[in-house]
């Protein structure tokens, strides 16, 4: 994955403390078609993260002030590819990423893309994990993808749209609403597998996340207010 040609895909992973999931992550990009390469941004983990993706071949490991906007633009400032993808670490992406990527950058008009989810559940069960479908409805209806979605775009038209915005919450949002000026973005009938930890841990915060906050934030509200409030976002 070293040697990325220009058309390939540059996937962009900022990390924060991930190594019970980070070798899944890279192992399944290792196999899959059309990934040039991977680029794992460490926002100051202090556990084996950095470490353990440092042992697959081909992966540049990055050190970038925390926060997923910085973490993720320091990536994309190194990527090689022609087209960015920015993926989460507690996020899978289907065996066919890369047809789909293809597929809907080549279409007219578009100018990012992004997945729908399907949220399951992650270690033991819970009362929440029978809700966790209900998550997924928001990448099927709404028309601004978040970052769980696995955003992908060209290189250009991140470099156009300004890149993600320096702030602690909604900067997939933000960087949504401004590539919606650029042109269309389309969700593709694919689904990315995320965990649903962070509903399992703290469903009143996530559910407040995924529904209130981003109404707020419309409405707003500052990001680091909105931070405040829900707290850590991994």
């Amino acid at each position: 994955m070293s040697d990325a040609p220009r058309a390939a895909i540059s996937v962009v992973m900022p990390v924060l403390d991930e190594e019970a999931r980070i070798a899944r992550r890279l192992t399944e990009l290792a196999a899959m078609p059309g990934i040039g390469e991977v680029l794992v941004v460490d926002g100051g983990s202090r556990d084996r993260t950095a470490e353990i993706a440092r042992a697959f071949p081909g992966v540049r490991v990055l050190a970038a002030r925390r926060g997923r906007g910085p973490q993720m633009n320091a990536g994309a400032a190194v990527a090689r590819g022609a087209i960015l993808l920015f993926q989460h670490a507690d996020v899978s992406l289907p065996a066919d990423a890369a047809h789909w990527i293809g597929r809907v950058l080549a279409r007219p008009g578009v100018v990012a893309g992004a997945f729908r989810t399907r949220t399951v559940a992650e270690g033991a069960r819970s009362w929440v994990t029978p809700f966790l479908p209900l998550a997924d409805l928001r990448s099927r209806l709404a028309r601004l993808p978040y970052g769980d979605q696995a955003l992908f775009l060209r290189r250009e038209t991140f470099a156009a749209a300004g890149g993600f915005p320096a702030e602690p919450l909604m900067e997939d949002l933000a960087l949504a609403r401004r590539l919606r000026r650029l042109g269309r973005i389309e969700t593709v009938p694919a689904c990315v597998t995320v965990s649903g930890r962070r509903f399992v841990v703290r469903p009143v915060a996530s559910a407040l996340g995924m529904r209130v906050f981003p109404l707020l934030y419309r409405m707003g509200v500052p990001p680091r207010v909105l931070a405040r409030l829900y707290g850590d976002p991994r």
